[in-house]
């Protein structure tokens, strides 16, 4: 049996880890969005900007928050 995990460290790890895996998505977005100009549609380039900024404070703030325990 494995020691018992106090509750506050479970919830940071978990943070973090959603944290960067919301950054991770925001890069994959920030990066393809090049394509959507490229392919004269720039609406959804723009769109996908934009979710990719909100999806990337939204990442830094869990990761910060995760790390400041």
């Amino acid at each position: 049996m494995s020691a018992p995990v106090p509750p506050g460290s479970r919830d940071a790890r978990r943070e973090r880890l959603v944290g960067l895996l919301v950054l991770g998505v925001a890069v994959v977005l920030l990066v393809s969005s090049v394509s959507w100009f490229a392919s004269d549609q720039s609406g959804v380039g723009v769109g996908q900007l934009v979710l990719g900024v909100v999806l990337a404070v939204v990442g830094a703030f869990l990761l910060r928050r995760a790390t400041r325990g």
